[in-house]
């Protein structure tokens, strides 16, 4: 097909440490919500805008972004691989996709939810200014990302701080699309690396010293997944939107309108699916089991009796009859930052066995393989391939 508007490279290389167990198998834009990708979100922001060329930087597990996007014709866009071998930075990520660029780009992250207004906006941008274009948008917690300070005329950057520390005068957040043009490359070659690592935020910290930085302000549906329990929160905001393949009610189950449920899923009598749940394609939900803000990966079965409430549960797993996931607000610390407040049931990896009536403490994550036997009570973190026996 002809390419009248620029392409889309999207990053899609990193490991997802962060997320793990869940990134052990698949790379972190592979994760579902709502039962798809999160990447086909981004792929469908970006037709959607009509874009109709993509670029994919793949690197981690990528065979299995390339064997479920292919050539793109499922979407009606035309999609290339280029491979990062080593993950050392987005910037570095980039930089893969030079040899298939020849005009001013797009550029979006893949595990970054936006809507098709957001990409199309960043293209104007592009195309009015020339570029180099980034797109803002207010943040809750803007200390958990990039914080930007706009100029006096609020059309440029001033500065942009990666997860800062001290005193913020800003709730503004690099929201993570970019317009460029490919002098963007030569830029990142003469960027010093921090940490071993080549940051997008760093080169444009450079190009800040000498040139106009432009900006998108943007005010719609932003959703980012960069902690486990980040899943939950797009799942439940996804599915409040739209219903997936869900089975026919019956007097015998109850399942809430704000649900994916996927195909070949099999519920039991007076079983509880309740809101911001997705369960995923040939699934097990036995009698009286009862799910909540849960997302349940493909091939699992949740036995009868269980409770599972803000848990992930993950693939070929099965939880025993009676487990009691119990939900609520926990705390967990990530890389030595506190979070709080957050609502994590827990999260179990692939594989895995929960014996039955089972209790899993909030924010308990249960790693691939692991067994945990009849009756046992658990909390913290269990290792992969771990046995836990009661007391």
């Amino acid at each position: 097909m002809a390419n009248q508007t620029p392409p889309a490279v999207i990053l899609a290389a990193g490991e997802g440490r962060r997320l793990e167990p869940l990134t052990n198998r698949r790379p972190k834009p592979m994760l579902p919500v709502t039962n798809r990708p999160l990447l086909e979100y981004v792929v469908e922001a970006v037709e959607n805008a009509g874009l109709d060329r993509i670029i994919f930087v793949v690197g981690y597990y990528e065979e299995r972004i390339r064997n479920h996007f292919g050539d793109g014709d499922s979407w009606d866009v035309d999609i290339e691989y280029v491979t990062q071998e080593k993950q050392l930075g987005t910037a570095h990520a980039l930089l893969q996709a030079a040899p298939l660029i020849n005009e001013p780009f797009v550029l979006l992250n893949g595990d970054r939810i936006v809507e098709s207004k957001l990409v199309s906006d960043v293209q104007e941008t592009l195309e009015t200014t020339g570029g180099p274009v980034v797109s803002v948008t207010p943040a809750e917690n803007p200390r958990h990302y990039g914080v930007v300070e706009l100029d006096g005329s609020a059309t440029r950057i001033q500065s942009i701080t990666e997860k800062p520390t001290g005193p913020i005068q800003s709730n503004l957040i690099n929201a993570g699309v970019y317009g460029f043009d490919q002098s963007i490359f030569d830029e990142i070659t003469q960027t010093t690396a921090d940490s071993g690592e080549l940051a997008i935020t760093t080169t444009l910290t450079n190009l800040l010293v000498d040139q106009d930085v432009h900006v998108v302000q943007y005010r719609g549906q932003w959703l980012d997944v960069s902690h486990l329990w980040d899943l939950l929160t797009v799942n439940a905001a996804l599915a409040g939107q739209r219903s997936g393949e869900r089975s026919p009610e019956s007097d015998k189950v109850s399942i809430a309108a704000d649900t994916a449920i996927g195909s070949d899923v099999k519920i039991g009598p007076h079983a509880s699916i309740g809101g911001g749940t997705a369960i995923g394609a040939n699934a097990t939900v036995e009698a009286n089991a009862v799910i909540i803000n849960s997302i349940i990966f493909p091939d699992t079965v949740i036995e009868a009796g269980a409770v599972v409430r803000d848990a992930v549960i993950s693939e070929n797993t099965r939880v025993g009859a009676n487990v009691t996931i119990a939900g609520g607000d926990t705390q967990m610390v990530v890389d030595g930052t506190v979070y709080k407040d957050i609502a994590l049931g827990g999260v179990v990896g692939d594989n895995a066995t929960l014996g039955g009536a089972v209790t899993i403490a909030p924010g308990t994550v249960v790693g691939d393989g692991a067994s945990i036997e009849d009756g046992a009570i658990i909390s913290g973190h269990i290792e992969s391939d771990a046995i836990v026996r009661r007391g």
